[in-house]
Order: C-alpha cells, then structure tokens, then sequence
C-alpha cells in the first residue's frame, strides 16, 4: 500500500474540534488505501506557555528539564489524536519519540536526529493501525529526553518519511503552500506548484517560514518528496522536489526577506594575513553567527571590515567588536541594526544572464541604496535600509513576472 507521512502543526491541532478534524482527513486518506504516519506538534501556544511557567521558576532552567517540560505539548496532542480517531474506528497508537526510538545527539533545545529505529511502526502499520507520532523530540544515547527546536516537528516528519521510504511527507500548516513571497507583504505574492529543494532551501535560509530548513535538508539527502498543504482548505499545494527536469525553469522562484539582521563594521584595521581571523574569531566563539561579509582596502595600506550578524545577537557582537579593535588599534567601531536582506532565488539563474544587472537597475529606480552584497548559484542577496523593504519587495516581485496576474516583466539589462 502506498505510505504517507503527514505533519500537523500547532494551529492545526489547537483546539479539540480541529483535532476531530485532522482525525477526519486522515481517517479518509486511510479509506482510500493508504497506510498512514502522522507526526503532529504540540497545540497553538502550549510551548509558549510551557516556557513562560519554566520561566517564573527558574530564569535560568537547565536545558535538559527544559526539553523534559517541553516534550509533554506533544504527548497530549498524540493521545488526543489517537482517541479520536479510534471513535472514527480507524485503529491508531500513539508513540512519543523515546517510545519510537528517535535517537538524537545530546544537544538539548536543538539536538539533531542520528537514526530512527522504525521497527515499531511498521509493525503498526502491518496490522492495519495508523501511527501517530510527536514531533520536535527525541532521546539521546543515555535515555534523555531532546527537543529539535522550534519547528522540529517538520524534521520529524520529514525523517520518518525517510526511514519509512514513504511515497510523499505532507506538511500541513495554516498556508495553502509555498509563495513567491510573503502575502502580507505583497498581495500579489502568488501560490507556486512546484519548486526545487535547493530553492527551498535557499528560501528557507533566507527567511522564509514555511518550513525548517533541516526538514528540507533532510527532504533533499534522502529524497523524500515533500509537499506544504494547508489544514483548513483543500487544495494541491506546493511539491518541494529534487526533479529539476520536469520544472519548467523559472527564471527566478521567489523572493525572501530578513527583517532579523544587523550590521557591524570595524574601520581602520591593519591590511595584513590573519586580521580577517582575529576580528571574527571571538564573535565565532560566542556563537554568534555570521552571514554577509565585505572587506574594502584603502590606500594607506588599512582596511575597512563589514559583516552582518542575527539582530538579537547585535549587542554582544559590538561589545567583541569594541575590544577586538582596540587590540588591533582600529580606528572606531559602527553598527546599524535598522538594516534588511533581501534575496532573489531562483534554478533559472544558472542558465540567464544580467539578473544582477536587472536587480541593481530597479532598486535604483526606486531610490534604494544597496549596502552589501552576496550571491550564489541561484540566488543574489542585497542588504537596504530597514525602511524601504516592502517597497523594494513589491518592485522586484513585479519586475521579475513573479505577480499574481502577471505584468510585463522588465527586460533584463
């Protein structure tokens, strides 16, 4: 029998009545003939709630209690699912991830998934039984209980597809699939049919929320093909899949957006081997990572260093920063955390030319200072002030024919 693996977010188990109908949709997927996995989350807000109570005990949990709090959202969620769809008399048995054997490293609050012993679920799947599975955690070698961080439940589902080697993992959330950008941002932003792992993955790393980027990671090593479906609406959705022959070849797929950065630049330091070391060095140490990087030299033999880092990091970063130029006699220290990154992905990049050209072109067109740049193989990403972001969205969503009722797209220069 064909197998599918199906993942219900929080939103999509957040009350009993859409648990009863999560049970429903599955229910039905099992009638047509299909054995069934169903890895769910814990409901809408249960984690935040959790977290607040640890909070008011503790400011300071330890990690591996923490993970002990947290693994109890889903536990009530696979209980509740089970029952319920035993009332539809559809047979089910829930397991927690210690119960299916979901091994993890031992980093608690973000461990990753090492292997999955999925005896038991075939043995369940074998008896006619529809399993239901937590997501987002796990246990390590020495029997303690880990949690994969926030959206790990996408992971969970997208691993057990691959252990299983079932025909397709579906990812259900409260969107209708994945968009060309954030609706709420661009209305014209439009439903895609299918896109590429390796822009899924791009889009994903650049701020796009749909999915955890480990979830499509795991999708393109095992090739497991994953589909984003809504839980409320009918409808195809969007197919991530690693068949890029079949596409047609987009020239660009979407855009995605950061709101989440901050910029640092260090001025006056010595143009010498190993400077570029010492300045990253301790920010990398403090775990604080770094994305966007530009060096300029000038001509009293002294560079200019630029680099972008997560907002929430920016104080600390700035605090090393300000020792780190003081050591190497720098000259002053900026920062700016009113900054945005924007990034055009697309696989149709590797076959046209002048996209850069084009990007640059309309930006400034509309007045848009372009600070830093990055690129790849399929994508080009450009720091801009904070404040021009939609508007720097809107004009590059229209000028690549990426709208909704689609305009002429500018000609690429």
């Amino acid at each position: 029998m064909p197998l599918l693996v199906q993942k219900y977010g929080g939103t999509s188990v957040g009350t009993v009545e859409r648990i009863q109908a999560v049970a429903k949709r599955v229910a039905a997927e099992r009638a047509r003939g299909h054995d069934m996995v169903v890895v769910v989350s814990a409901m809408s807000g249960e984690t935040n709630r959790l977290l607040a109570m640890a909070r008011s005990i503790h400011p300071n949990a330890p990690p591996r209690e923490v993970d002990v709090l947290l693994a109890t959202g889903e536990q009530v969620t696979i209980a509740l699912l089970s029952m319920a769809l035993e009332e539809l008399g559809c047979p089910a048995r829930s397991y927690t991830g210690a119960q299916v054997h979901i091994r993890t490293d031992s980093v608690h609050g973000k461990a990753r998934i090492t292997a999955i012993d999925d005896g038991r679920v075939r043995q369940d799947l074998a008896s006619g039984r529809v399993v239901v599975i937590a997501g987002f955690q796990g246990v390590d070698e020495e029997g303690n209980i880990t949690t994969l961080g926030r959206g790990g439940s996408d992971t969970t589902a997208v691993a057990m597809a691959a252990a299983l080697k079932a025909d397709e993992c579906q990812i259900y959330t409260d969107v209708d699939g994945v968009y060309t950008t954030d609706p709420r941002v661009c209305p014209q932003a439009r439903r895609l049919e299918r896109i590429t792992v390796e822009e899924m993955l791009e889009l994903a790393s650049l701020g796009a929320k749909v999915l955890q980027i480990r979830s499509v990671e795991f999708a393109g090593k095992y090739r497991v093909p994953l589909r984003v479906l809504s839980s409320f609406d009918d409808g195809p959705g969007t197919l991530i899949t690693y068949e890029e022959s079949k596409m047609e070849q987009a020239l660009i797929s979407g855009i995605a957006f950061s709101q989440d950065e901050a910029k640092l630049t260090i001025k006056g330091v010595p143009d010498e081997p190993g400077v570029a070391y010492r300045i990253l060095g301790d920010v990398a140490q403090a775990n604080i990572n770094v994305d966007m990087i530009i060096q300029n030299v000038g001509a009293d033999k002294t560079t200019d260093f630029t680099f972008t880092v997560p907002r929430g990091d920016y104080r600390q970063a700035r605090e090393i920063l300000e020792k780190t130029a003081g050591a190497l006699k720098a000259r002053e220290v900026r920062g700016d955390e009113r900054i945005a990154k924007i990034s055009v992905v697309g696989v149709g990049m590797r076959s046209h030319a002048g996209i850069a050209s084009t990007m640059f072109r309309v930006l400034g067109e509309e007045g848009i200072n372009i600070q830093m740049i990055s690129t790849s193989e399929i994508k080009i990403s450009v720091v801009v002030e904070e404040k021009y972001l939609e508007l720097a969205v809107r004009a590059l969503h229209s000028a690549f024919g990426l709208d909704a009722e689609i305009t002429a797209a500018v000609p690429l220069a």
